[in-house]
């Protein structure tokens, strides 16, 4: 039997050109249909639209979350769908869910409830192919590199100095460490590893590029390892950057759905922010700036993650400035960094708005209500927001969809009217050397005492000064539980250091990654995982995906 939310959607769903023509756009010239219910947008109508002025920017993040997540999702489509019921032109930026968490513990990232996004079973499936598609042009690179060595290696690349490594889009831990090359005579066996397809280089690379030329440009970029004498090899060496580009021009072009109440979603990109950056392609956040009067997008994890990455890579990189700040949280993260004490747990939420407070934006707390919150809590919650000045309000969106955030919608578009500047501040300058914009977010955004290196990241730091890359901005890989670098400091820690495990040299995307703590970059699935849970009936409709 169909439940009550799955009815819904059954009922509400429209044709793709529909919802295009909602953003004014042509359904016949300005999107590709991939079905009846699913379009990527055209590159002719990306270029059109990109002399339309820019509508409001509103970023959602979140508090430090449980191992579930606080809906921050969920509370993006439904302020979405509350801005458009208020009248307002809006679209909405989300990223691709990976197969990583869809079979593994925190299940698709389309929201919930009556706020998601539709068709939800194919887009937390393959969707339009995006990641297969970088999944392949990631794994082309790695297969030209072993090849290039078996031929000959007229590059005198270094085996053991390969930088560059295989991915898949799946929780796979056995694949972490692994010794490749082992079969044949001329091989050369070496160490290896798979990393998950939403923290590869190329998903990053996926994300930042504002065209196709650019696309190219920065595949080729990508430094795959070094020579024996110690110069780097990047990919344009192997002469296969246009081979990969070829992988990737249709799904460079943005994915376009809708909400369960019709409200447009661009949905492209999809990289991790404990490991990657965290958020949907500049290509998205643009078209929908361009297509709407208010444009809400997401950055995952903490503020401590996402949006200190959506702030300091994304928005410097494209030059972004968003007009309000959403930060979602609930009362059970709030209870479960508190030892269950609300009053306590209360400070991981003050610190979070203290932290975005430090890059000038305007922000709004939102409480997402879940239907066990007792009347007490929600008071002690209130409170506690009049005690320390921070502007709040209380949304259901998972329960009455849009009309569930109006209360949040009304203060967001008093926020991006207001004559307030939000000229963006960023947490450190790219003049400033690594060690010090590292030290600049431990310090302000964590709150750590000192920042700690390994023997081996001081190595790629005299690298990084001897290759003349430390004017690259940083992307921190983090534990997403913890303000600190220990999943089990919770709450607001103090007297803590961050320790700097490895660092690694991005140059195709543009940054350098930062390697803290005991931060995975091929996750494992739980012990009862949820692919042991979803299942196919008879009829070919799924069970239990959500």
């Amino acid at each position: 039997m169909l439940s009550d939310i799955e009815i819904a959607r059954n009922a509400a769903i429209k044709p793709i050109k529909e919802i295009a023509m909602s953003l004014s756009l042509d359904p016949e010239n300005d999107i590709d249909l991939y079905g009846k219910y699913k379009a990527k947008i055209t590159e002719e109508c990306i270029s059109r639209i990109s002399e339309n002025p820019n509508g409001k920017l509103i970023l959602v993040t979140a508090m430090s979350p449980t191992k579930y997540g606080e809906g921050k999702t969920t509370m993006s489509i439904g302020l979405g769908q509350a801005l458009s019921m208020l009248g307002h032109k809006t679209a909405i930026a989300l990223r691709e869910p990976s197969l990583g968490p869809v079979f593994g513990i925190k299940g698709g990232a389309t929201g919930g409830g009556y706020s998601q996004i539709m068709p939800m079973e194919d887009i937390n499936l393959h969707f339009t192919g995006d990641f297969h598609a970088i999944t392949s042009a990631n794994n082309l690179l790695c297969a030209a590199i072993d090849n290039h060595i078996f031929q000959g290696n007229s590059l005198g690349i270094d085996p053991s100095k390969i930088t560059f490594s295989r991915c898949m889009d799946m929780n796979d831990r056995a694949l972490k460490d692994i010794m490749i090359g082992l079969g044949g005579k001329k091989n050369i066996p070496r160490k290896d590893g798979f990393r998950i397809t939403a923290a590869s280089e190329i998903m990053a690379i996926f994300c930042l590029a504002g065209n196709l030329n650019e696309l190219k440009e920065m595949l080729g970029n990508i430094t795959i390892g070094y020579k024996f004498g110690g110069e780097p090899v990047f990919a344009r060496d192997l002469k296969v950057e246009g081979s990969m580009c070829v992988l990737l021009k249709e799904a460079i072009r943005p994915n376009l759905a809708q909400t369960l109440e019709g409200v447009p979603v661009i949905v492209h990109g999809g990289p991790f922010a404990n490991i990657a950056h965290g958020c949907n392609s500049v290509r998205a956040t643009k078209a929908a700036l361009k297509l709407s009067d208010y444009t809400v997008t997401e950055a995952g994890f903490g503020s401590d993650l996402g949006a200190e990455k959506f702030f300091d890579i994304k928005c410097r990189k494209a030059g972004l400035n968003p007009d309000a700040v959403v930060l979602v949280a609930t009362v059970r993260a709030i209870k479960h960094n508190g030892g269950e004490d609300i009053v306590n747990g209360f400070k991981n939420i003050a610190a979070h708005f203290e932290n975005l407070k430090k890059f000038n934006v305007s922000l709004v707390l939102v409480i997402n209500r879940f239907s066990d919150d007792t009347d007490e809590e929600l008071g002690i919650v209130s409170s506690l927001c009049y005690q320390y000045n921070i502007p709040f309000a209380f949304s259901t969106a998972f329960a009455d969809g849009g009309k569930g955030s109006l209360e949040l919608a009304e203060k967001i578009v008093e926020i991006c009217n207001n004559n307030e500047d939000k000229t963006l501040k960023f947490a450190y300058e790219l003049e400033d050397t690594i060690k010090e914009k590292i030290k600049k977010i431990a310090k302000n955004i964590y709150g750590a005492n000192k920042v700690i290196y390994s023997e081996k990241a001081e190595e790629v730091l005299e690298r990084i000064k001897a290759l003349g890359y430390e004017n690259m901005p940083i992307c921190m890989a983090k534990t997403q539980y913890s303000l600190s670098d220990n999943p089990e400091l919770l709450n607001r820690p103090d007297d803590f250091d961050i320790t700097v495990k490895d660092i690694v040299i991005q140059t195709g995307a543009g940054f350098i990654v930062v390697m803290t703590g005991d931060i995975m970059i091929m996750p494992g699935l739980p012990k009862i995982p949820n692919a042991e849970l979803i299942d196919v009936d008879e009829n070919g409709d799924i069970i239990n995906l959500s």
